[in-house]
């Protein structure tokens, strides 16, 4: 799973039949402290309720379309979860004595 943020949306006049009614979301892919990490992917809205601005967990490759209603539809990513609150710990660095034996 990934973190992501929804930044736009995806409307498509024509697509496969198992897609009717999935709506398209534009979601930049984040790192651990939040900041954009990547290029931004398309995903399919597999809980149908997530918008611009939200943020929000995503799967992509075989994962994504075991995700959606209809499973195994040709996706590349899906949007799995809308997070509510994120926390994360801090990297544990090596410690001065670990530095100097090192040395």
């Amino acid at each position: 799973m990934h973190l992501g943020r929804v930044i736009g949306t995806v409307v498509a006049t024509e697509k496969t039949p198992n897609l009717d009614g999935v709506k398209f979301l534009i979601v930049q892919p984040l790192n651990r402290d939040s900041e954009p990490e990547g290029k931004a992917v398309i995903a399919a809205d597999a809980v149908a309720m997530a918008g611009p601005g939200e943020l929000i967990y995503f799967v992509g490759s075989r994962e994504a379309a075991q995700a959606m209603p209809e499973t195994f539809v040709p996706i590349d990513h899906a949007i799995v979860g809308i997070v509510d609150q994120v926390h994360v710990e801090p990297v544990p660095r090596a410690s001065a004595k670990r530095s100097k034996d090192r040395k």
